[in-house]
């Protein structure tokens, strides 16, 4: 199953270390901890400055294991929306910074995921980062062959109509796919921003494709209930999920009229976000 921003910051916060599956916090660190799980519960403009100052705090704290668990599990929130670059910036420093002083070991010859998420951070957010490591370095390689992989990639999935989609047909579409499921919340929240986007665009060329693992069964009366009219394609043993290298979600890729990938989120986008990448692809 797929796995949220919250989820895999969450599941990296207590699994870093096998040693440690219950990390203790300190006085200074509890606070900081306890708010990053609150963030949620804000809105966007209480959350960007919210997130800030926690990237603050986080970097005054004294070297540690937990200041790196602290540093990522706010990074991998961090995206879910739109809180500024200032915001992002912050984030990211606070993450280099963090790992800068405590480098973490490999995960089964992998980059740590620390490394992987601050290195999408500067992919995909177009923040600046400074840190000399080798771990940093292969998670930036990985993520462009990830990507050369999604420009290549095609598929054939059927929508909930029974109609099939291939992705490599819709060349003069600009393609706005989009990776989701049911229980995510971010997830959710950016449906009726798609879907006011497919009804403006739909007859300039836009075609939206939401994937997900779920069954039809469970999908079905949830688009019904929110009146959602763009396909939505079922990826039963998530070979396309696979294919794109989805681990959590949402993620969002466009494609222009050319086929070529023109844009890409790693989390949720708001409405204005999403006509940015759009327009990326030349859709105006």
């Amino acid at each position: 199953m797929k796995r949220s921003a919250l989820v895999v910051a969450l599941f990296f916060a207590v699994s870093l270390f096998a040693a440690d599956k219950k990390p203790t916090y300190t006085k200074q660190e509890e606070p900081i901890h306890d708010t990053i799980r609150t963030l949620r519960s804000l809105d966007d403009k209480d959350r960007a400055k919210t997130t800030a100052k926690l990237a603050l705090k986080i970097r005054e704290l004294p070297q540690s294991e937990n200041k790196v668990r602290l540093a990522t599990t706010l990074a991998t929130l961090s995206t879910e929306g739109d809180f500024g670059r200032d915001t992002l910036q912050q984030v990211a420093t606070t993450l280099a910074d963090a790992l800068h002083d405590q480098p973490q070991p490999p995960e089964n010859g992998q980059p740590a995921y620390p490394y992987v998420a601050l290195a999408q951070l500067q992919r995909y957010e177009h923040v600046e980062v400074s840190l000399e490591d080798p771990q940093f370095s292969t998670a930036l390689d990985q993520l462009r062959a990830m990507d050369e992989r999604r420009e290549r990639a095609d598929f054939t999935l059927t929508d909930l109509t029974g109609q099939s989609w291939t992705l490599k047909s819709l060349k003069g579409k600009v393609v706005l796919l989009n990776f989701w499921a049911t229980w995510c919340p971010p997830c959710n929240r950016e449906l009726p921003d798609m879907q006011a986007l497919y009804d403006k665009y739909k007859d300039k060329g836009l075609v939206v494709l939401a994937v997900t693992d779920e069954e039809s069964a469970k999908v079905r009366p949830f688009i019904a209930k929110r009146k959602l009219s763009y396909p939505v394609l079922l990826d039963p043993g998530r070979k396309v999920n696979d294919e794109f290298g989805i681990e959590g979600i949402p993620k969002t890729f466009v494609y222009d009229r050319d086929g070529n990938l023109a844009a890409q989120a790693i989390d949720m986008r708001t409405r204005e976000q999403f006509k940015t990448m759009l327009a990326t692809a030349g859709m105006e």
